[in-house]
């Protein structure tokens, strides 16, 4: 019994070295695991860093994994952005919107809306927009040229009384939009600067963004739509853009004035370029007055003023003249250049461009908002049978097929029409030294006199309510072919037939390079384009 203990005891003591060796084991084990996780983690977190440290200025990013609970990024809630949130988001999309500023813009342009662009708003649902902010209904124009006026009236006589045009502060209307979109469970509107796309294998997989607080995020979605306006940082990704500015526009605020024609835009064909007059509240009136370049007058030292009061005032109808005058001494003088973009895209999966991000026209004919609110049907109404939005393939034919039909599809063929449109009048309103230029200005405006088709027919073109190219081409010609047989009565001299036939080649050399930058076989044979066939059958 006494040589019992000593061996309990070498036992006990066995147990314990055993046990101090298994912990030292696991101890080993635990760190080893545990500093391979680390490198693991940092591994990751480096390979986040690199890839978004193109747009974030080398900062540490944090990954906001949606994990499938975004199905649409929108970047920028302007006009297109934020209509396009709402209507996705009717349809069930998830949608994350990320503006970079999310207080009430102050623009000069986008503040009048055509009745075609109206009659998409309510296709859309969001015709209650325009109420509350002070809209003011548009009819028609007024021209201006040379002492005389005409007036001309949208058709609107099989549409209903409260179809018209809209015109209003552009920041009101996109703050209802904002509110409306924000109110709806499945999108998320978020202020934020998104700096890049974040790609993998080509295709786009969202967005990397620095929120309101200053933290860098990456966001993901199967779809990024970036309508984030016409300084868009992200549109040379997707698209080859050929941005022109041929003009400025210089904006004013009329106050307590009534214009000649109620309800009526007011266009003076002025030396050298157009003026605009529209109202925009109960008691406002928009006055634009285009100058053509990209330099302006300094509004700073004065020259601006100078300018607006010696060379503008006198060309302004006598009944406008005193408010204008009076508007330039208060001083409220803002400028803004007036672009123009062709859409040119580079398809790429998993992204899309909209708005003046991806196409541009001179906005002397209002057409901006119809034709984004055109395109926004188009898309809605494509990727409705497209449930699933994870699928790449389907999901870029989609897009491709977006891009075609915006300018080929019989029943919308907005876009592509609007933009030739746009750039055609304003070189046709243009004042030039060119007597072929000044016979084709003059016969415009007295072809647009004769009332009738002859002003139904470019009147029904600008407000978005016929859109069709043929009849475009048609009524541009037959404007030139009018000038022409206004030269040759009484007698057809060799010096008229000579000016007449440059007042058709100078009518040409400005439609045909517009239509060609459009697409030809996207106007006018839509029939021949292969992606036309692949769309499926918009409702």
């Amino acid at each position: 019994m006494e040589l019992a203990v000593p061996a309990v005891i070498y036992q006990n003591y066995n147990l314990l070295l055993l046990s101090a060796v298994a912990l030292v084991l696991g101890s080993v084990l635990l760190y080893g695991l545990r500093f391979s996780n680390a490198k693991a983690r940092r591994r990751e977190s480096e390979e986040i860093r690199s890839k978004n440290s193109a747009g974030n200025g080398g900062l540490p990013a944090v990954t906001e994994k949606t994990d499938g609970s975004t199905d649409v990024i929108i970047v920028g809630a302007g006009v297109a952005g934020a209509a396009l949130a709402c209507t996705l988001a009717k349809d069930g999309r998830r949608v994350h919107v990320i503006e970079r500023d999310l207080t009430e813009p102050d623009r000069i342009v986008g503040e009048l809306l055509q009745p075609g662009g109206y009659l998409k708003l309510m296709e859309l649902g969001l015709e209650d927009c325009v109420d509350g902010i002070e809209a003011q209904q548009v009819f028609g124009y007024a021209i201006y040229m040379d002492g005389r006026n005409t007036k001309l009236s949208y058709p609107l006589e099989k549409y209903d009384a409260n179809i018209s045009g809209r015109s209003f502060h552009n920041g009101r209307f996109i703050q209802q939009m904002r509110e409306k979109a924000a109110s709806l469970p499945n999108v998320k509107l978020e202020q934020g600067t998104v700096t890049s796309l974040v790609e993998k294998n080509g295709t786009v997989e969202g967005v990397s963004y620095k929120s309101k607080d200053g933290q860098v995020m990456t966001a993901y979605a199967p779809l990024t739509i970036v309508c984030d306006g016409c300084f868009s940082n992200l549109r040379r990704t997707l698209c080859k853009p050929k941005v022109e500015v041929p003009s400025c526009f210089v904006g004013l605020v009329l106050e307590n004035i009534d214009l000649p024609y109620a309800n009526h835009g007011h266009v003076i064909l002025a030396d050298p370029s157009p003026i605009l007059f529209y109202p925009i509240s109960n008691t406002e009136v928009r006055c634009l007055v285009d100058v053509p370049g990209q330099k302006v007058p300094s509004i700073s030292n004065g020259e601006m003023a100078n300018y607006l009061k010696t060379v503008v005032a006198p060309q302004i109808p006598p009944e406008l003249y005193n408010a204008f005058v009076a508007s330039v001494d208060k001083g409220n003088i803002r400028t803004m250049p007036n672009r123009s973009m062709p859409a040119d895209p580079q398809p790429t999966p998993g992204a899309l461009l909209m708005g003046d991000a991806f196409n541009m026209r001179h906005p002397l004919t209002g057409g901006g908002m119809t034709v984004a609110l055109s395109d926004i049907v188009l898309l809605r109404d494509l990727l409705r049978p497209l449930r699933d939005l994870r699928d790449a393939p389907k999901l870029l034919n989609y897009l491709e097929c977006f891009y075609t039909l915006r300018k080929a599809s019989p029943e919308l063929p907005v876009s592509s029409t609007i933009n030739t449109l746009a750039g055609a009048l304003y070189r046709v309103f243009c004042a030039s030294p060119d007597p072929a230029r000044k016979e084709m200005r003059n016969a415009c405006f007295d072809y647009l006199s004769l009332g009738g088709m002859c002003a139904e027919g470019p009147v029904s073109l600008l407000s978005g309510l016929n859109p069709r190219p043929l009849v475009l081409v048609f009524h541009f010609f037959a404007v030139a072919v009018y000038g022409v047989g206004r030269l040759l009565i009484p007698f057809p001299s060799p010096k008229r037939l000579w000016l007449g036939a440059r007042l058709i080649s100078g009518a040409s050399g400005i439609i045909f390079p517009i239509i060609k930058s459009e697409g030809v076989r996207q106007m006018f044979f839509p029939a021949t384009v292969p992606a036309y066939y692949r769309a499926p059958r918009v409702a």
